[in-house]
């Protein structure tokens, strides 16, 4: 099914979860945020969050620095 992630248009298959999104995206332990379709998905239900033909999910990580 194709979905949106951080703008770009992608593939992903049958049961793909917020989770599973992120995972793809970057290996960081912390400082990740996910929503989708505009709504902020809390960490602890990724795994449980099923993502949807046409559903956007934008991933976004804190960075330091100035």
């Amino acid at each position: 099914m194709e979905v949106t992630v951080n703008g770009e248009r992608r593939t992903v298959g049958p049961g793909t979860t917020v989770g599973d999104v992120v995972r793809g995206l970057t290996r960081a332990e912390g400082g990740v945020a996910a929503a989708l379709n505009d709504e902020v998905v809390p960490r602890a239900t990724w795994d449980a969050t099923p993502v949807a033909e046409n559903d956007r999910v934008d991933v976004l990580t804190a960075v330091q620095g100035g």
